[in-house]
């Protein structure tokens, strides 16, 4: 029992540094208790690694679709193959066969 109290005698002065409490407590109060603690800043961080990742991946989507856009939009033959085969279109004089791959269909109600 000495010992412990020699030991408690020893640290005494330094648990009752107001600079070290101080400290602590701004910890504590950084940790759990501010609207800008730790935990949400973590996770703010990770989702916005997050949405970059999404970001970068609709770039891409949106020049892919620029580049078919001024394909159809500079080449004829391109727009009536893109309207034939999207829209079901046709001139007067032809017939369209839609032709359903059923395996493909039973897999999709599945």
């Amino acid at each position: 029992m000495a010992k412990t109290q020699s030991t408690f005698q020893k640290y005494l002065p330094i648990i009752k540094n107001k600079y070290l409490l101080t400290f602590v407590g701004f910890l504590v109060w950084l940790t759990f208790f501010d609207r800008n603690d730790f935990i949400t800043t973590s996770a703010y961080r990770h989702k916005l690694t997050e949405l970059k990742a999404e970001k970068s991946h609709y770039d891409e989507e949106i020049l892919k679709y620029k580049q078919n856009l001024n394909e159809l939009m500079t080449d004829h033959e391109n727009l009536e193959k893109y309207a034939r085969e999207n829209y079901y279109m046709k001139k007067d004089n032809e017939d369209i066969f839609v032709i359903v791959d059923e395996s493909v269909s039973k897999k999709q109600e599945d």
